[in-house]
């Protein structure tokens, strides 16, 4: 019999288990599949984005929703201290732009490795096995039940993911052992995920990335629900990239809401600074098709798409374009308007919205206030983020927080003390 068994082994799982271990409590690591942490090998595009290199109150600002839940854990396990932890465990870390934090070799294997390593010396027994139920008697946890077996224990920390990236083993079993004790779960829902257009200008653009352009999201109502600068890429479907990942963050409604995209292609020049380069262009190229001065202002895969969209015919001269012409180019550049159908499937999505609805978990210990002995860590919870090394921060500051206080909960049920 375990003290602690964790169900899952992501970083949130590798994290409690690790931290309960540590606390001196025998530790039961379930993982469905053969190797642990198959989701952390493709974080980060394989290079696993740590965390972000910021202050506890910047890691919570960049959590649109429950953030405020979220106040303990990590103030507990700040990203300072997760960069600590790992470089403890021997593996260097990089700060790149934006603060994110990489392992300085560029592998994520380097830091499921180190996790490993952590995992064997604490005396954690990895188990390959799915968890299936949760066994209570008298509102008592008993342990839990595996479709390899039973595994008795005192305490289970539930970390099986959401139900993006299903392929690594994130299919929602964490819902259903939630609800099993009575747990509410908000319905999941894709969160970091591309969006789909409704203009097919975005396909013809495919493959096409823009970097250093700004968005605002407007709802139905035109109320701004989001505004940044950075790199996004048009795709078959519509848009992708991390300003428009982060962006489906803030777009949580699309069975009552209509969002649409205001691009702006030039976010560095103001309209008056825009038009007297327009000007310039226009007049140093005179005799030249409108087509081939458009190729000195944006990449030439959007060159057919300016064109339509303005009205000025591929082949006019620039000596002929007129004021109010100019002024449509303006506009289009400043101003181009991108209709959102709703997101990808949650397949695809980097992290899930939804899941155990975080009023009914302890914020310090990450316990179930409805039933004893089980705690919660990771995307499980109704928490998400965005992207930046912030979704893995949450990982680690609930892991641990949910092992640590697992691990007291049986030292103290069984008369010990912790260490």
């Amino acid at each position: 019999m375990s003290d602690v068994i964790v169900v899952g082994g992501g970083a949130a799982g590798c994290m409690a288990a690790l931290a309960a271990a540590q606390r001196g409590a025998s530790v039961t690591l379930l993982e469905r599949n053969p190797k642990l942490g198959r989701k952390l090998y493709i974080t980060g595009k394989g290079r696993c984005n740590v965390t972000n290199d910021c202050t506890v109150q910047e890691v919570l600002q960049n959590v649109p929703h429950n953030s405020r839940f979220l106040t303990s854990a990590v103030t507990r396990f700040p990203p300072e201290a997760v960069k600590a932890f790992f470089e403890g465990l021997g593996v260097p870390l990089k700060t790149e732009r934006g603060n994110r934090v990489f392992p300085r070799s560029d592998k994520a294997a380097d830091i499921i490795d180190a996790l490993l390593r952590a995992l064997r010396r604490a005396g954690v027994s990895v188990v390959q096995d799915r968890a299936v139920s949760l066994r209570r008697e008298d509102g008592v946890l008993l342990g839990v039940e595996g479709e390899g077996g039973f595994y008795p224990g005192g305490a289970a920390v539930i970390a099986t993911g959401g139900v993006s990236y299903p392929l690594t083993g994130s299919t929602g079993d964490g819902y259903a052992l939630a609800r099993s004790v009575g747990h509410t779960v908000l319905p999941p829902r894709p969160s970091l995920v591309p969006l789909v257009a409704e203009q097919d200008f975005c396909a013809r653009m495919q493959g096409l990335s823009l970097r250093n352009v700004a968005i605002q999201v407007r709802n139905g109502k035109k109320k701004a629900v989001y505004a940044e600068q950075g790199e996004l890429l048009f795709t078959h479907f519509g848009l992708s990239g991390p300003l428009i990942l982060s962006a489906s963050a803030h777009m949580r409604d699309f069975e009552k809401e209509h969002y649409y995209i205001n691009l702006d292609l030039k976010p560095a020049l103001d309209e008056e600074k825009l038009d007297k380069r327009l000007l310039r262009d226009l007049e140093e190229n005179a005799n030249r098709d409108f087509h081939n001065v458009l190729e000195g202002l944006v990449p030439r895969l959007m060159v057919p798409v300016l064109v339509e969209l303005t009205g000025i015919p591929a082949e006019e001269k620039a000596h002929s374009v007129t004021k109010a012409q100019r002024r449509r180019l303006l506009d289009t550049l400043k101003c181009l308007r991108i209709d959102i159908k709703g997101p990808r499937p949650v397949e695809e999505a980097i992290v899930t919205s939804g899941g155990v609805k975080v009023s009914e978990v302890n914020p310090t210990t990450m316990a179930s206030k409805l039933a004893p002995g089980v705690y919660f860590a990771g995307e499980v919870l109704d928490v998400d983020a965005y992207t930046g090394g912030f979704n893995l921060q949450l990982a680690w500051a609930t892991g641990r927080a949910a092992g640590e206080a697992a691990a007291l909960s049986c030292t103290e049920n069984r008369g010990g003390s912790n260490p």
